[in-house]
């Protein structure tokens, strides 16, 4: 993974995929030692997280999680899901989050020189190329592990670098089981699955 230390750096992360892709392979994402890995990479300008939050529930369990990368470096970027039924009348709820983060890394293009993008969205193989044009790097971390791969091969082939989740699993992975761990004096809430990622629900990815 090419990175140089005067590289003014941004992590996008598209946080349903991203929890997607490390469920697949084994393992919890510890959100403050993935900020802490990048940060000596290069001059971190900004962390993004973009999830879509179930606002009618009484309880929606990725909020603790939510609440806390906002209190601990991380830029959170939600939005309220949308409810509908699909042809067959089943229950879906759609949390897209594509728009978003679009806007945002081209807009924060021309301050970075590299781009870290957690997702392995193909739908972001154009937004990459716009971003390349601009004269940023993007490198993309998903995995091809599992089966079937997690990572679009068009983003892959477009990406100026690809880097596999599961080799950064030693660096990011929750190093102790449990509901919380303590994180830097602050108890990091274990990542729960995003809108649309249970039993009772589909994620829509329209």
């Amino acid at each position: 993974m090419p990175f140089y230390p005067q590289e003014r750096l941004a992590l996008f992360i598209d946080g349903a995929n991203l929890y997607a892709a490390a469920r697949a392979l084994g393992f919890d994402i510890d959100y403050k030692r993935l900020l802490d890995l990048f940060a000596t990479k290069g001059r971190l300008v900004r962390a993004f997280y973009y999830t879509a939050l179930v606002e009618d529930q009484e309880y929606s369990p990725i909020r603790p999680l939510v609440d806390w990368l906002d209190y601990n470096g991380y830029t959170m970027v939600t939005k309220p899901t949308k409810e509908f039924t699909d042809a067959s009348g089943r229950r879906k709820i759609k949390g897209d989050m594509d728009i978003e983060l679009a806007i945002d890394l081209m807009e924060m293009a021309e301050h970075l020189d590299h781009a870290i993008l957690f997702s392995g969205d193909g739908d972001f193989r154009r937004l990459v190329e716009a971003v390349q044009r601009k004269g940023v790097r993007v490198t993309v971390v998903s995995t091809i592990r599992t089966q079937p791969p997690m990572v679009a091969d068009e983003l892959r082939r477009q990406a100026d670098h690809f880097v596999e989740l599961q080799d950064l699993s030693p660096s990011i992975a929750r190093q102790r089981e449990g509901g919380m761990r303590e994180a830097g004096g602050r108890s990091e809430p274990r990542e729960r699955p995003a809108p649309g990622e249970n039993s009772n629900s589909d994620l829509a990815t329209a």
